[in-house]
């Protein structure tokens, strides 16, 4: 017998094994890992546009970050930015950068954090072969259906920059028919929309004409949070807006087939036909991965193309030259290539 032993056990192993079993007693006593509770909401009913969150959710890259998110869904009642700037919720999904630089002038604490989408999906739609074929024509369109929205942002724009009428503006009401039936009219929609729309309803494939690639220099589906959110917890801004950039990347490269049936459950009007073309009309216009996303990583934000974008917007009349845009935006969360290396080699 060794020369140390309690209860026949050599005292080097009988205090380990103590050890052990106070590690064990103790860890029972210990609480899980904190995890934060989140609640994002969206700017529409869900669909493809939002997928790289709901793949986040789906594939547990929120959960790897310590988050647990909830999905809440805007949609044409809603109003989840009021809900974000009353502390009612953690993030919001924003529109453009017009919301961004509005709420700097109507002194709303929102501020931009990331932009998933480099480019604006905002599209006009004409009929093929009636003269309205090239982006300077459409002008000449007998009626614009144009939504309220755009109509007091990116037809500013439009009437400044191409010399679009305001007279010819009747309201979109997301009901094609009437410009099915007009084959001189024209209609706003999102890329990633109203086309798939058009082909199944009306039967002809309209011309498509992205107005970011005419010169609308607007990011898209931002990021926002609270100034005060931002101040006091920093780390988990970044952390959900990291988690949030490596889910975009799974959904547009990877398997997103739980992303989808989770889109399709909190909104079952949502098709897989849709659903499908939305993504492949993503990656065929560069909406998410394009631009300075493809060397700062998904989400990207420069203060040159905010600067560019809000000398845009204080020609068209919609802003103060003198506005302070900057407090619109922080770039620290962003820039910082995240996930490029889960991008395809191209």
């Amino acid at each position: 017998m060794p020369r140390f032993s309690i209860l026949g056990l050599p005292l080097a192993r009988f205090a380990l094994s103590l050890f052990l079993v106070a590690t064990a007693v103790i860890g029972l006593s210990l609480p899980a890992a904190a995890v934060d509770r989140v609640t994002f909401a969206t700017n529409w009913r869900a669909e493809a546009e939002h997928g790289g969150f709901y793949q986040a959710v789906a594939d547990g890259t929120y959960a790897k970050y310590g988050l647990d998110v909830a999905i809440l869904q805007g949609g044409p009642q809603s109003n989840n930015r009021l809900l974000l700037a009353a502390g009612r919720i953690d993030f919001d999904m924003g529109g453009n950068m017009i919301q961004a630089f509005d709420a700097v002038a109507q002194n709303v604490p929102i501020v931009a954090v990331a932009a998933i989408f480099q480019k604006d999906p905002f599209i006009l739609m004409s009929h093929p072969g009636v003269g309205l074929d090239d982006f300077k024509d459409l002008r000449k369109a007998t009626t614009y259906y144009v939504g309220s929205d755009a109509l007091v942002s990116v037809f500013q724009w439009l009437h400044r920059a191409y010399g679009f009428s305001a007279d010819r503006v009747t309201p979109y009401t997301f009901n094609s028919a009437p410009f099915i039936a007009d084959k001189t009219s024209i209609q706003e929609g999102y890329v990633t929309s109203e086309p798939f729309a058009i082909e199944k309803q009306g039967g002809f494939k309209p011309n498509v004409f992205l107005a970011a690639d005419h010169g609308y220099q607007s990011y898209s589906t931002t990021i926002e949070a609270r100034r005060d959110l931002i101040a006091k917890n920093p780390d988990l801004v970044q952390r959900f807006v990291t988690a949030s950039i490596i889910g975009w990347y799974h959904y547009l490269y990877g398997d997103n087939a739980a992303a989808n049936a989770l889109i399709e459950k909190d909104n079952p009007d949502m098709t897989d036909a849709q659903i499908a073309y939305s993504v492949a009309a993503m990656k065929v216009h560069g909406i998410v991965d394009s631009g300075d996303a493809e060397k700062l990583g998904i989400g990207a934000m420069t203060d040159q193309r905010m600067r560019a974008f809000f000398d845009q917007m204080v020609e068209a009349g919609l802003f103060k030259k003198g506005l302070d845009y900057r407090r619109a935006y922080v770039t620290k969360f962003v820039d910082h290539g995240v996930g490029l290396d889960l991008r395809p080699k191209r």
